[in-house]
């Protein structure tokens, strides 16, 4: 038997992390699983290595697979996310070994737009510095003057970033909040979907000019690294806040520390941070950050339709289906796809 063929026996496949026991029990009736119920968090070595003689991998954004792990397993066919982003998985390496990498777009697009304009209202308004202040017993009577915030109705929403969640977030500011939106993007959108929210496309650094509120929604990437630093934060409106409900990284966090601490800008909003899970000290220390640990599709149902998606492309790549959301569609036509069971 050739290394890249199916084995004969039942096929195995790998789960990274605890996921729903549900989705366990339907791969169950497909392959044998080797499922993560502890959560460990395996090192690359680790992870090499149960990987052994599997030809399916149920994985999230924690796992990098890059090509010395594909090449170390010849015998893998799919990798499937059950997040949308895709940045620690090298697909030019998937493509070029013939393995079909999957994501989960779209299940949570409503569900991150939902926190992600929960945690812009949170910032604008001091609701985490309010709380503190009551729980620690500070609050005795009413001034004038109290944790004043900044609107959110009627204020400029800029977001950098305009895809699904991008749209979805200047939805919410436009239609139930009657706020401006402007917006940057690698392109424009087109007419019909400016016009129903009345957005406006601005180059960025007229983004961060005008924006109130900032919200940034854009993949990581390389180009994107650092893509709010110190020089970006120097144009924002000391008024204005910024959040982050994309990846830790597209800020720099020690430039915005410095820049929150100096009241550069009002305050921020941070679901993301770079070296997660463990953030910026001196983002700790500052009373005008709403910290937040990474939970911007963190429902339910939300969680279980992005297993459930993840599980559909698994089940169907290494079936003989059409898996629904694949990242490289070219390999299922190459050689190594054309006889699937």
């Amino acid at each position: 038997m050739r290394q890249t063929e199916l084995p004969l026996h039942r096929p195995h496949v790998l789960i990274a992390r605890a996921v729903f026991p549900e989705a366990i029990a339907r791969l169950s009736e497909h392959f044998e699983v080797e499922p993560n119920p502890d959560d460990a968090e395996w090192s690359a070595v680790e992870l090499s290595r149960r990987l052994g003689g599997k030809i399916g991998l149920l994985a999230t954004s924690g796992e990098r697979i890059d090509a010395a792990l594909l090449a170390a397993h010849p015998h893998l066919r799919a990798v499937c996310l059950m997040t949308v982003g895709y940045n620690n998985v090298d697909v030019p390496a998937c493509t070029a070994r013939g393995v079909l990498a999957t994501n989960a777009p779209g299940v949570l697009t409503e569900t991150t737009a939902d926190l992600g304009f929960a945690l812009m209202m949170a910032t604008a308004r001091r609701m985490a510095e309010a709380e503190r202040f009551l729980r620690s017993g500070q609050w005795t009577k009413w001034r004038y003057d109290l944790l004043t915030g900044s609107d959110v109705h009627g204020a400029t929403l800029g977001i950098l970033g305009m895809g699904r969640i991008g749209q979805a977030i200047a939805r919410r500011g436009a239609l139930g909040f009657g706020m401006k939106v402007i917006y940057h993007n690698r392109s424009r959108l087109g007419a019909a979907d400016e016009a129903p929210i009345g957005a406006r496309y601005v180059d960025k650094a007229t983004l961060l000019r005008e924006s109130d509120h900032l919200v940034l929604v854009l993949p990581y990437s390389a180009s994107s690294h650092h893509a709010i630093a110190a020089a970006e934060l120097a144009m924002m409106k000391p008024t204005a806040t910024l959040t982050n409900v994309a990846r830790g990284g597209i800020v720099d966090d020690a430039a915005l520390a410095v820049a929150l601490r100096e009241r550069r800008i009002a305050a921020a909003g941070l679901d993301v941070f770079e070296n997660e899970p463990t953030p910026n000290p001196a983002l700790l220390e500052l009373p005008n950050v709403v910290l937040l640990p990474h939970i911007g599709s963190a429902t339910e149902a939300t969680r279980r339709a992005m297993v459930g998606c993840a599980v559909d492309n698994l089940v169907a790549a290494l079936t003989g289906g059409t898996p629904p959301t694949p990242i490289n569609p070219e390999v299922l036509r190459g050689p190594r796809w054309a006889n699937r069971a």
